[in-house]
């Protein structure tokens, strides 16, 4: 056994599972690259004020989670806990909203960092696909973005998840509510902590989980009976597209989500099947962040799912992927001739798009069978001194067991055709 493990709270993707990691992540991108949004990176750490500003001073991201450290010279780093701050960063950087075509609309895909208690469902190093829509104000651009998660949640086979919906209000009514909230909230036994957070930003208090703040958050106002006539119109028309496109959804007045940049609409999908680690994803519009960063105005909207959790929850429903198999074709030579000659038909077979693999090391025949049996393989090509003599190899079918003698030059068309 190795002298090092992994960190607490990570954990290692490795094959066979690892594959399964690589669909969901495949599955999340398909609908955004058939909807305008091209690829982005980001670095995987960033100046913290980045975050502090963009996320929010009063979350926990912030002021409990980010794993933030000094560089030898002197810059004020942290390791990325969420993507959106890092991907606008990216995009007023690069200049891409002054190209003219907005929305400027990027999905990305990376591992995120936050120091949390670990537990099934929840990791401090975790992976997430996302997807950004900068530069425009539209309640549509709202709603394909629910309903681009939707779709790639329901390919996957996912059907026990439920969309939750609310509005945040805007900088006009949002200010009205924040005051009735911390009237409400300065009446409530909570801890010292809890009241700065409630000075700083009083919504993050709804989003408090612990059950002593929410039983004590019963009557608390809500923003919705506080909503501006704009916003009350912009997240009535988001909730009419999302039905019109057949997208159930449940509105959550108490909905907060945990980042500070969100206005009008947030949104979350939870899964029934995952205990209190339930949210498999979520997002919503945040206005005013590109301005928080040192940017221009720049409406936009966004969200990021869980590969972590959604894992859990197909594994929550039962529902197993239908993976492609690593390998089709497993090579077996008998011989120095016959390794040559295989290792070359490997290769041709590689460029011609079909995966195969070769027994290396010199095994005998019985140790070569059994990897090509553990690889997956559907055929396996065995030759020999005698089988290269008579210009054949053996091709075996390892569901049947049929075997049938092949022309070398054959090997590549009989392939084609059978595996279709």
């Amino acid at each position: 056994m190795s002298t090092f493990q992994a960190p607490k709270g990570t954990y290692d993707l490795i094959p066979p599972d690892s594959a399964q990691y690589l669909a969901v992540r495949e599955a999340i991108a398909a609908p955004l690259r058939t909807s305008g949004y091209g690829y982005i990176e980001t670095p995987g750490f960033e100046n913290v004020e980045l975050f502090a500003r963009g996320v929010g001073e009063s979350t926990d991201i912030v002021t409990k989670e980010m794993y933030a450290f000094e560089t030898k010279g002197g810059d004020r780093l942290a390791l990325r806990p969420e993507g959106t701050a890092s991907v606008l960063r990216a995009a007023l950087e690069a200049n891409l909203h002054k190209s003219g075509n907005l929305p400027v609309k990027l999905w990305y895909s990376g591992s995120y960092y936050r120091y949390e208690r670990p537990q099934k469902g929840r990791y401090r190093h975790f992976s997430q696909v996302g997807a950004e829509a900068i530069g425009a104000e539209d309640p549509a651009l709202d709603a394909e973005l629910i309903i681009l998660a939707d779709q790639a949640y329901r390919s996957l086979g996912l059907s026990d998840f439920r969309i939750l919906l609310n509005s945040l209000g805007d900088k006009e009514c949002r200010p009205v509510y924040r005051a009735a909230l911390q009237d409400f909230l300065r009446g409530l036994d909570l801890d010292e902590d809890t009241l700065h957070r409630a000075q700083i930003n009083p919504l993050r208090v709804l989003d408090d989980k612990r059950e002593s703040v929410q039983k004590q958050l019963t009557g608390a106002p809500l923003l919705r009976d506080y909503l501006c006539d704009a916003c009350k119109a912009y997240h009535e028309e988001v909730r009419e597209l999302l039905t019109e496109a057949g997208v159930s959804f449940e509105d959550d007045p108490k909905l907060v989500r945990g980042l500070d940049y969100y206005t009008r609409t947030t949104f979350e999908f939870v899964h029934d099947g995952l205990g209190s680690q339930s949210a498999v994803g979520g997002g919503g519009r945040y206005d005013g962040l590109s301005e928080m960063i040192g940017g221009p105005a720049l409406p936009s909207v966004g969200w990021a799912l869980g590969v972590d959790r959604t894992v859990l929850a197909l594994e929550a429903e039962g529902v197993e992927l239908d993976l492609p198999s690593t390998t089709s074709v497993y090579a077996v030579p008998l011989g120095e001739e016959a390794r040559r000659l295989l290792f070359a038909k490997v290769t041709e077979l590689r460029k011609a798009g079909i995966s195969a693999d070769f027994s290396y090391g010199g095994k005998g025949l019985k140790g070569a069978m059994k990897n090509a049996n553990r690889s997956g393989a559907r055929y396996t090509l065995v030759a020999g001194e005698r089988d290269l003599a008579d210009g054949v190899v053996q091709l075996k079918d390892m569901e049947s067991g049929e075997q049938t003698a092949i022309a070398v030059d054959e090997i590549l068309p009989e392939l084609r055709s059978r595996l279709g």
